[in-house]
Order: structure tokens, then sequence, then C-alpha cells
């Protein structure tokens, strides 16, 4: 059984068949257009491209935004103009088959927990650090959407009261100190107070600006300036782990993202923090901490599964 799987991101939109085992049959990708209209045309024409002398039983959307429980409607998109979108309707009307609509974090979190990292336990919480840190969790095997479908928004989880604004409207939140944007933040900083940060402002000056590609570029030559902002940033994802802990008590957690190509430079220090930070710790059960592994892959792989078990539960 076959399904297809669409990643709407902010600049591309990715899409592929994929089997039962999560590999990929057959992959497209093209530009995210701006308007919607436009957009919506993309998606059911890479359907019909993928679908093409296959037999497809189900499609899954994975997009960022607030997704209703019934996988259907998208209440709110940050980067796309959706609002009350129903987009599910509307894709099924024109590609004649089941349709199910899964908020992108998820949809990469449970094909983590399906094929990747997260495979062989039933309890996880991943945390994938990009621009901003989105969120999944698995609890007895079920992805957690919650009661309205908006569950899961670990990166709006508050962490330091009345500390750093978010783009959500509140203070404080996960997003603003453990996210690839945070890093930036931390690594500008620790170039502005020289020392171990010489490097940092040296290459701030060449090219005008510190970005993602420099400031990693000199975390794996493990440059001191480098590591310390990962570390800084690593140790308030640990804190947020050991809350999410108290919570959930997942058996693993699972670092996705671009900031976690680091590896063990990133895990280091979140394991350290979240141990300082565990309640009832040498008593509470501690959890794995392991990098994701389907990287790229996971928004499509995950859509396309999770459409697979919405026809197999409703058939």
């Amino acid at each position: 059984m076959h399904a297809i799987g669409i990643d709407i991101g902010g600049t591309k939109i990715a899409g592929a068949v994929v089997d039962e085992l999560g590999g990929i049959v057959r992959s497209s990708r093209v530009p995210t257009p701006v308007d919607t209209a436009a957009l919506e045309d993309a998606v059911v024409e890479m359907i019909g491209e993928l679908e093409a002398g296959e037999r497809v039983d189900a499609v899954g959307v994975a997009a960022a935004g607030f997704i209703d429980a019934a996988q259907s409607t998208v209440y709110y998109a940050p980067n796309i103009d959706w609002r009350n979108e129903p987009f599910r309707e509307k894709l099924e009307a024109r590609v004649g088959g089941s349709v199910v609509i899964e908020n992108d974090a998820n949809a990469a979190g449970w094909a983590e927990f399906r094929f990747g990292a997260g495979r062989m336990v039933s309890d996880m919480v991943m945390l994938t650090i990009g621009t901003g840190v989105g969120g999944a969790i698995v609890a007895g095997d079920r992805l957690f959407r919650g009661g309205f479908g908006a569950g899961a928004e670990l990166g709006h989880l508050r962490l330091v009261p009345n500390g750093v604004a978010c783009g959500c409207g509140q203070h404080g939140c996960l997003e603003q100190y453990g996210s690839g944007r945070a890093l930036m933040r931390m690594a500008n900083e620790i170039a502005d107070a020289g020392g171990i940060g010489q490097s940092l402002a040296r290459a701030r000056e060449e090219h005008g600006a510190l970005d993602g590609t420099i400031v990693g570029g000199l975390i794996a030559a493990e440059d001191p300036g480098a590591v310390a902002a990962l570390r800084h940033l690593g140790r308030w994802l640990g804190e947020a782990s050991a809350s999410l802990a108290a919570v959930l008590d997942p058996q693993r957690f699972v670092f996705g993202g671009g900031v976690a190509v680091a590896g063990e430079l990133l895990l280091a220090p979140i394991r350290e923090s979240f141990l300082e930070h565990l309640p009832a710790r040498g008593y509470h059960p501690e959890p794995d901490f392991v990098i994701a592994e389907l990287v790229n892959d996971a928004g499509v792989v995950g859509a396309a599964d999770l459409a697979r078990v919405w026809v197999e539960e409703h058939a």
C-alpha cells in the first residue's frame, strides 16, 4: 500500500510516493507559490504527477500551523494566508481520493517514531531545532494532537517569565532560547564580548553578518566561541526537556532540524542540563537523547504514513 506525502514549506513543496516501510519510491520538488490559489494548484499537480502509474491509497499533506483534530481544516498557518482553510475538502474534490492534513512538525516526529530514531519505544518527544522550535509528541504509540488538534506546540513552552519577546505574542518561549535564531543571537553576543568570540567576530566582519552556515562551520571546527554558543543553547533545551519529562515521561527525546547536525556537541549540554533540572533526580527513570535520522525526508514520509494510518482506521 503506497501513500503520497506532501510537505509544504516556506520556500519549497516536497512530495514523494512512500511505501509501507517508509521508503521513498518517487519524489518531486517545486518552489512554494506565494498566492494560495497557485499553491493549491501546485499541490494538486504534484499529486497527479506522483500517482501516475502507482497504486496510491491515500495522500497526506503537512504544513506549518494549527490543524483541527479531524486533520481537515487549517485554523492558522504562519507562512501562508490560510485562516480556517478547508484544505482537505478542497483537495479531495480535485484529486478524487482520501486526503489527510497534518502539522509539519507532527509529520516529521511521526516519521522518526515509525522509521527513524524513535523506533522501539512507545513514548517519544521530538524537538525540531530550525529557525524556530517545532514539537511532536507520541504517547502510547499514538501521535498526540490535543483536544482541538493544535497540541504539541513545544516551541511555545514558557521558559523564562518576562523573557525575550516571541512572534506568538508572548515572552520567554523556548523558541527564543533553543532555536537556530537564538543560536545566532548568542553567537553575536559572544562575538561582541571578545575573548573566545574572536573567530566569530572576524567571520562577522568578513561576511557582514553571522549566519547558520558560518556558525555551523565554526562549531564543526570546534571553535571555542561557537561551541560556547551551542552549549548555551543546549542548556536551555535540556531545561525545557526536564519540564517536558515531568509531564510526559517519554522514553526518548529526538532532536532534529539544522542545528541538530552538531550531534554530540549539542546532546552533551542537553543531557547535563536535563539532569540538573529533572524533578526527583535519581529516582525518575532517565530517557535517551538522540539525533533524528530521516533529516529532509521526515515531513513527506510522516505525512504519507499518517494518511495510510487514517485510511486503515476509517476503512
